[in-house]
């Protein structure tokens, strides 16, 4: 009889969860609100009961392998989520036991880029590969780093926060850190909308953002906006891409990966960022690593790809 696993991804704003078979096809999902939890408590009940349905729709408890969990700052030596700025629980969170003990199943925890690493491994653009970076770009910057074929966890579980390199030094101030000048400050799908942002409050160019509230300009108002050609739109991806090119540069230079994945929201807006993204990489690298790093995105279905990297882990 065939056995499945269990995926869940949980984000800074939602959590995604479904059933994934071992030939990485997602049976059944479903989707709940991370942020509305501050108790972490009633969120792993929420957690309980909508992930029940799916498990008794798969066949039951008795079908599920395990449960593979990808989380921000998710610790898989400890099972613990620690410090993470983007979620609503502050401190340390032994999140591996607490939906272990409430499921009665075995649970893998990791950071959830490491997460989506592990996915585009088993599933994706990065079968075959032994040395790659994948890029998260969500509501923060994730990473995951792959070198020899091993997911790099570091001497704590920690390894792979690239979003918190610091790219611009005294630069924009991170809420959630209150580290000045990181990636994620200007990569994310947050950054380009501060972006947008400071342009606008900083200088009178016309812009059809002006139309709409400040606190209502999000990254999907400026992608629409540079679609349709507005110019301070377009100037903000092109400067959002060249702090995430400089960035590759040095993450390139550094593990010499055959490939760079990159995987998120932000990767929608095609061309707008991914040719500065690429132009500023290859721009900022020195001449041995020129030419032959690949900027991919992910192939794994958006909707799908954080569900098959959590559960991924529990094929491992």
């Amino acid at each position: 009889m065939d056995s499945f696993v269990a995926g869940v991804d949980i984000g800074g704003t939602g959590t995604k969860f479904g059933i994934v078979d071992n030939l990485g096809n997602v049976l059944s999902s479903d989707t709940m609100s991370t942020r509305g939890h501050a108790d972490i408590h009633a969120y792993i009940d929420e957690l309980h009961d909508k992930l029940m349905l799916l498990i008794d729709k798969a066949g039951g408890v008795g079908r599920i392998k395990g449960i593979g969990v990808g989380a921000p700052n998710g610790n898989v030596y400890t099972g613990t989520i620690e410090y993470a700025p983007n979620l609503p629980w502050k401190g340390i969170i032994p999140l591996a036991k607490l939906i272990q003990d409430k499921f009665k199943l075995p649970v893998k925890l990791t950071n959830d880029a490491n997460a989506a690493a592990v996915g585009e491994m088993t599933y994706g653009a990065a079968k075959g590969m032994k040395d790659f970076i994948l890029i998260a770009l969500g509501t923060g910057v994730g990473s995951g780093i792959v070198a020899n074929g091993e997911l790099i966890y570091g001497h704590d579980g920690m390894a792979g926060e690239l979003g918190h390199t610091i790219i611009i030094p005294d630069g924009r101030i991170h809420p959630g850190t209150g580290k000045k000048g990181s990636l994620e400050s200007y990569a994310s799908a947050t950054g380009v909308a501060k972006s947008a942002v400071e342009i606008l409050n900083n200088t009178n160019r016309p812009s059809s953002l002006r139309t709409i509230p400040i606190e209502n300009i999000d990254s999907k108002a400026v992608f629409e906006a540079a679609t349709a050609g507005d110019e301070v739109a377009k100037e903000v991806f092109e400067f959002t891409g060249r702090i995430l090119g400089i960035s590759l540069a040095n993450f390139v230079m550094f593990s010499s990966p055959e490939a760079i994945i990159l995987f998120g929201g932000l990767t929608k807006a095609g061309d707008l960022i991914l040719k500065p993204t690429r132009e500023h990489m290859e721009a900022n690298l020195i001449e041995v690593f020129q030419n032959k790093i690949k900027i991919l995105v992910s192939h794994l279905k958006e909707s799908d790809a954080a569900i098959l990297g959590a559960s991924a882990l529990m094929w491992e």
